[in-house]
């Protein structure tokens, strides 16, 4: 039997690769990444970014997105939502990726819009890891269509989940994700933020108390992701009469329940119409 060959995955210079486990076998994997970019210092960065990561040195590609394409088996597609057609409508670019898998990350732009501007035989799957990536945390959903083939569904978690969690749902819960997981992490770092304030107010030295507000909320999420529900937590650590059960009362005073859930609504709603500009 003949060797399987291996995968060439083309990746943008914004994305920080890395690749799973997953139930379905994987006969393919990565072994050469590509990289497209548009400006030399870009080509720079990429090439810093990516020394001791793979066996061989990625490829890249400047001002050259078509040849990059050519020489890939999957791209993952990474630019501002509104450059989507005139990246993909690059002369060239539509034989370029006949009967590949097109990853998408980008917010907003549904599988439908697009297909209509690549070739019918390119499968296109969405995914939205968040910055997170970078040190292997991210929380990645996934979208796909029914009629990509399981192999390559489980490559795509594959892919994502050498960056931290990654999840499979459909394309109608994207726009949520994307405020939930892709926006999530600013809206952390600004409670984080809030929480050091509080700390410094009341004497605490800024590190320190950015330090402490920072692995309270590590902690707090560590409980949840391992099962426990969050209103568990919080009537544990409320004491009759104690400093938590006051705290909460002025968090509730201030709708800090609502006033985040909308935080979320509404991001979630500036995600759908990114696609659209």
């Amino acid at each position: 039997m003949a060797p399987v060959p291996p995968l060439t995955v083309r990746i943008p210079a914004t994305f920080k690769i890395i690749c799973p486990v997953s139930l379905t076998p994987i006969t393919r994997l990565p072994s050469k990444f590509v990289a497209c970019v548009k400006r030399p210092e870009s080509a720079s960065r990429v090439r810093r970014a990516f020394e001791g990561f793979t066996d061989t040195p990625v490829e890249i590609y400047t001002g050259n997105n078509v040849e990059g394409v050519r020489g890939a088996d999957v791209v993952i597609l990474g630019c501002k939502p509104q450059m989507y057609a005139e990246i993909l409508g690059e002369e060239g670019m539509c034989q370029a990726l006949e009967g590949k898998l097109l990853v998408s990350i980008l917010a907003g732009v549904k599988i439908a819009a697009l297909k209509e501007v690549v070739h019918n035989s390119t499968r296109v799957v969405r995914a939205m890891p968040n910055t997170a990536s970078k040190i292997r945390e991210s929380m990645t959903v996934i979208s796909a269509e029914d009629d990509i083939p399981p192999e390559e569904k489980a490559l795509v978690s594959w892919i994502f989940s050498q960056i931290g969690r990654s999840l499979v749902l459909g394309e109608k819960h994207m726009d949520a994700c994307t405020a939930l997981c892709g926006s999530g992490p600013a809206f952390y770092a600004l409670i984080v933020e809030a929480m050091a304030d509080g700390g410094v107010m009341m004497g605490l030295p800024r590190a320190e108390a950015q330090m402490m507000a920072a692995q309270t909320m590590q902690g707090a999420g560590r409980m949840v992701l391992a099962g426990q529900h969050p209103a568990i937590i919080r009537e544990q650590v409320s004491t009759p009469a104690g400093c938590t059960i006051h705290g909460l009362l002025i968090l509730e005073d201030g709708k800090v329940r609502s006033t985040i859930a909308r935080t979320i609504q509404e991001a979630a709603d500036v995600a759908a119409g990114l696609g659209r500009k």
